[in-house]
């Protein structure tokens, strides 16, 4: 299995390995369902926009798929692609860079 490192903006300067495929194709599903201004989407409506991009062969049934988009939008954060409002609920939204 082929493996990616991902960071937590939570803390900083910790990474964790997880399984590439299944990465990529969260962090595919996630920019393709995030607005890309503010105010954004609460992680609940953003977790269940991208379950509709997720391959069912990686995620059937969408099982284990919201515990890969909180680690792979904690990662985005971390890298700059996505951003949070400040206030609650707490709402994402892909950051300028995000297609680069």
């Amino acid at each position: 299995m082929a493996t990616t490192e991902v960071e937590n903006v939570n803390t900083p300067g910790r990474t964790a390995r997880v399984d590439a495929e299944k990465y990529a194709a969260t962090r595919a599903a996630l920019l393709a369902v995030l607005p890309d201004t503010a105010p954004g989407l609460p992680f609940d409506a953003m977790k269940e926009a991208a379950k509709a991009h997720l391959p069912e062969a990686l995620f059937p049934g969408g099982k284990t798929s919201g515990w890969w988009c909180k680690t792979v939008q904690l990662d985005l954060e971390a890298k700059g692609l996505v951003a949070r409002t400040v206030g609650k609920p707490l709402r994402f939204y892909c950051a300028s860079d995000a297609d680069g």
